[in-house]
């Protein structure tokens, strides 16, 4: 913590969560978010938190660079999201190909987007 009086950065995201650092459907760090209409329809009605998941998914972006870009830990980050994903707020697609591979230029794009943060 900072000076007295100033709370952690990560307080207010595990609170808004519950204290939960796991969705109930478990998200790779690389499955790509956007947000659906529903969620564009609703999303002023959101806590900042899910509201900023929301705006900033307009493009997919990859759970990592979601959590990367809004500075929020991963755990809480895909919970977020998950929250939003069964309210049908977003969309999310979970990386891999028909044969359980992952999708290497997926991963690749990824990579570059991560270290361009």
């Amino acid at each position: 913590m900072g000076s007295e009086g100033e709370a952690s950065p990560f307080v207010r995201p595990y609170a808004v969560t519950g204290g939960r650092t796991q969705s109930q459907s478990l998200l790779a760090m690389e499955a790509l978010v956007t947000t659906t209409a529903r969620g564009w329809n609703v999303m002023h009605t959101l806590v900042p938190e899910y509201e900023n998941v929301c705006r900033l998914c307009s493009e997919f972006k990859s759970v990592a660079e979601i959590a990367a870009l809004l500075k929020m830990p991963l755990g809480v980050t895909g919970v977020i999201i998950g929250d939003l994903a069964e309210g049908g707020l977003v969309s999310v697609q979970e990386p891999g190909s028909p044969d359980g591979q992952p999708d290497l230029a997926l991963l690749e794009r990824v990579l570059i987007g991560l270290r361009n943060l």
